[in-house]
């Protein structure tokens, strides 16, 4: 079972995760208004690959006998300038999320909480993963130039991403 502390953490992670996936569900749109199909595409994946952050957590919670309790979600901004802004606050966005996670570890191990330090060792290295993408991505752009017509060898690429 959860202790009321680790199952009120949790829950926020669940709405955190949420929250991210709304939010690259706004970039997807912007860069859909802009034409930019294979970077749309980049993001309605994340967008999806962080709704299933939320339920894996969801899930756990159910299966620990706790209670899940979904807040709002907070409204994403709905305008940004150009992909590499958007990008930067992705990297940006995805070292906060690295925080909360390891936030979590902590208390885990606070509470000796065996079973959730475990299950939060796969968010720990899907971190990893995430700000590496993003950072790639963010690398890429300033190479290529934060340019509509540079950026559509890179649009290209990102459409693969299934």
């Amino acid at each position: 079972m959860l202790s009321k502390t680790m199952e009120e953490a949790l829950n926020r992670q669940v709405n955190r995760e949420l929250y991210s996936s709304y939010l690259y569900l706004g970039m997807s749109a912007w860069f859909e208004s802009v034409n930019l199909k294979g970077f749309a595409d980049w993001m309605m994946v994340q967008s999806g690959e962080e709704r299933a952050h939320a339920m894996k957590l969801y899930e756990y919670i159910i299966a620990r006998q706790g209670k899940v309790a979904l807040d709002a979600i907070e409204a994403p901004r709905a305008k940004w300038t150009s992909a590499g802004k958007i990008f930067d606050e992705v990297y940006a966005h995805e070292q906060k999320v690295t925080g909360m996670i390891n936030n979590l570890v902590d208390l885990a191990i606070k509470e000796k909480d065996h079973a959730t330090f475990e299950m939060l060792q796969w968010f720990v290295k899907e971190q990893v993963e995430e700000e590496a993408n993003a950072a790639l991505i963010v690398d890429k752009i300033k190479t290529v130039g934060d340019i509509p017509g540079h950026l559509l060898c890179l649009d290209h690429e990102l459409s693969k991403r299934k």
